[in-house]
């Protein structure tokens, strides 16, 4: 018999955000119950995203800056000398908080049924046992409680026409260091290599559905005990073609890359150890579109994505080091990392990067107009963002070059787009959904904005802070009796601020 547990707050997700929200919820004296449907509490910060993107440092304050200072602590390093400290070392801290609050943390409570009527959840059904509580949580990068509670939502990216925004749709090719040369070809035997996405083309502006592509964030050692790079059984040297095409235009100029032209390989990490992202053209994020269909998946689905993901990070790193084609530079420069051997078992994070999934429709969405050209000012706010708006490569595609004398076809990654923000503050109305869908639930991470404000919330730091004021808000609304669109906003600023948060610059 499937066990029933009775209390005041649930929190789905153990992402950063997550924990935030358990850890607020328990300091304003709500008792709280927090869900993990996986084995690992953090998310991406405790799974391979260590070097944090922040933004603008002034924006930083309540848990997002107890989190900092943290780390800090536990180097004997000044504040903000790291800009993350190493996988193992984040979650610590975070199981160290909710520990300290007297949060109970469930693993391994996989979403399979939620009791929502009348506008309200609840329960909660989950592989660790039925949930009932009077206000919930949605913390997890892919929005499955709010989905499965009914709330609208949106997946993908829109056109220019939906919000009026002038960067949303479908991008215009834009060389620089994500590009390939415009020499290097997609087909063979008139079909499109693989790692090239085969979706047709909307028209720039229009929007597909698209999604950022996922990866893993690998964590790498240069130190002696480094575990090398293995060749995975399946692996198939010929998915790799189009690699060897791009190297050879390379080699043709007279380009000799470095093994930072395809990884980020910079020590960026306490202890030598580096956090590996996407650089080049061809990098550790996966552009074959392989995950447009994951936000709304399901796990079976979902699980075969992560796996195809997985073995295409080994099959990459083992590519990289070993393959003939590739320049000496970029070998030898890999193979002097290897995975740590203190992080993860010696491979892969548990985390895949989940750049985004769904997003909620909810009172208010945040959009292009609320950070450009100047940020709006937000009489709700509960939090500030910095970070430019940063849309990553959404897919690998080819086109015909027909402004060349001899028209061919080229193959490019379409979708990259960075634009500088100020400091911009997050309305409270953007992480509760509209009343008449549901007045119980919080919603800090897939939270409603379209595509392209979303590339700018949706950095760790955005999402500690906004997890910090889900979970002060889930307490309130519990203690008054009030839905979460009723609550009174001016209360949950002062205690926001009352905790460290900024609110305004």
């Amino acid at each position: 018999m499937i066990a029933a547990h009775e209390t005041e707050i649930v929190v789905y997700g153990g992402p950063a955000a997550g924990v935030t929200a358990a850890v607020a919820a328990a300091r304003e004296g709500a008792r709280v119950i927090l869900l993990e449907p996986g084995r690992h509490l953090g998310g991406m910060v405790s799974g391979g995203l260590g070097y944090t993107d922040l933004g603008d440092a002034r924006v930083l304050g309540g848990l997002a800056r107890e989190f900092m200072l943290a780390v800090a602590d536990r180097y004997g390093v000044p504040a903000g000398h790291y800009a993350g400290p190493e996988p193992h070392v984040a979650e610590q801290i975070f199981t160290d908080w909710l520990t300290e609050a007297g949060v109970d943390v469930v693993f391994d409570a996989r979403l399979l049924s939620v009791d929502a009527t009348d506008g309200e959840i609840r329960a909660l059904g989950t592989t660790a046992g039925t949930y009932r509580a009077g206000m919930f949580v949605d913390a997890g990068y892919e929005g499955d409680l709010l989905a499965a509670a009914g709330v609208p939502y949106a997946v993908g990216r829109e056109g220019r026409s939906k919000y009026g925004e002038s960067l949303a749709g479908r991008q215009e090719f834009a060389p620089g260091k994500h590009q390939f040369p415009t020499t290097v070809s997609p087909l063979q035997d008139d079909q499109p290599l693989r790692l090239v996405h085969q979706r047709p083309l909307v028209a720039p502006g229009e929007g597909d559905g698209g999604v950022m592509a996922y990866g893993f964030r690998v964590c790498l050692s240069s130190a002696p005990d480094r575990l090398p790079f293995e060749q995975r059984p399946g692996y198939d040297p010929a998915e790799w073609e189009l690699a060897r095409r791009w190297f050879a235009v390379l080699r043709a100029n007279g380009v000799e890359p470095a093994a930072g032209d395809v990884i980020g390989l910079v020590p960026n990490l306490p202890n030598g150890k580096c956090d590996g992202n996407s650089i080049g053209p061809l990098s550790l994020s996966l552009l074959d579109g392989t995950n447009w269909a994951y936000p709304d998946a399901d796990e079976d689905l979902r699980e075969r994505i992560r796996r195809r993901h997985a073995d295409y990070t080994r099959d990459f790193l083992w590519f990289m080091t070993t393959d003939p084609a590739v320049p000496r530079s970029v070998r030898d420069g890999l193979r002097a990392w290897g995975f740590a051997p203190d992080e993860f078992g010696g491979g892969l994070p548990h985390q895949l990067y989940v750049r985004e999934a769904r997003r909620m429709n909810g009172e208010y969405v945040l959009t292009q107009h609320d950070l450009l050209p100047r940020p709006v000012r937000q009489y709700d706010a509960i939090a500030m963002g910095s970070y430019h708006i940063d849309i990553r490569e959404v897919q690998r595609t080819w086109s015909v070059a027909y402004e060349h004398p001899d028209p061919a076809p080229w193959v490019f990654n379409e979708g990259y787009l960075s634009v500088a923000v100020a400091p911009y503050q997050i309305p409270y109305r953007c992480i509760v959904p509209k009343y008449d869908d549901c007045r119980n639930l919080l919603v800090p991470v897939c939270l409603s904005a379209s595509h392209v404000a979303f590339a700018s919330v949706r950095m760790e730091p955005q999402y500690e802070l906004l997890g910090q004021a889900a979970g002060v808000a889930a307490a309130h609304a519990f203690r008054t009796g009030c839905a979460v669109q009723q609550l009174d906003v001016r209360h949950l600023q002062e205690r926001l601020v009352a905790a460290g948060a900024v609110l305004a610059l």
